[in-house]
């Protein structure tokens, strides 16, 4: 051999394994010839709470948005409770299992649909305020990122003992904003570097 074997760069396959039907929201004769594993509507027949919509645009250090992340989120149901065998308080709504994944479009958007969390137990038994658990897999990243989603109109958020760990200057990256819409929407984006890096949790 006469030459250094130039280097190569395996995947990312998680968009094509797990999100194949979201390709298809921006190009549509790409799509893959499954369906997704997990969608990203959330909403089961037997759910009570709030209905809500979750948008977001994933960006890069540059601000450019990201085409093909993967989010997943996690959440409790509307009346704090987790679908895991962790938590041994009854189910209202056994169907509903609190995840759901959405690929990034052409643009960068995410969207779930799903109801509004009720407030869970935390640290020494100390209340929560209602939030998501959300990860990022995205290009240039060996394993997935965690933050947390918190919402604009919860008075909770004051006292939330995750969320007062984050230096104030920074808490406002995890703050979903509300707008206007049926069901109203919460905007929710992700700044994966930059000046408004959104804060990342290790877990």
């Amino acid at each position: 051999m006469s030459e250094i074997t130039p280097s190569q760069t395996v995947g990312p396959f998680f968009a094509y394994g797990l999100t194949p039907v979201g390709r298809c929201n921006w190009d549509p004769n790409g799509h893959y010839s499954w369906k997704n594993s997990v969608e990203s509507n959330l909403v089961t027949p037997d759910v009570s709470g709030t209905r809500i919509r979750i948008e977001g645009t994933v960006f890069d250090a540059d601000n450019a948005p990201i085409n093909d992340c993967m989010i997943e989120i996690w959440q409790a149901d509307a009346q704090g409770r987790y679908a895991s065998p962790q938590d041994s308080r009854a189910l209202p709504n056994s169907q509903f299992k609190g995840f759901g994944r959405s690929a990034t479009d052409k643009a960068g958007l995410f969207v779930f649909d799903t109801i509004k969390p009720g407030s869970v137990p935390g640290p020494g038994g100390k209340e929560q305020a209602p939030h998501i658990v959300v990860a990022i897999f995205s290009r240039g990243m060996l394993r997935q990122v965690y933050t947390r989603l918190y919402f604009s109109d919860e008075a909770a958020n004051a006292a939330d003992p995750i969320l007062n760990l984050v230096p104030t200057e920074r808490r406002g990256t995890l703050i979903a904003h509300k707008e206007a819409g049926d069901p109203p929407v919460y905007r929710f984006n992700v700044h994966m570097q930059g000046d408004e890096e959104t804060v990342f949790f290790e877990v």
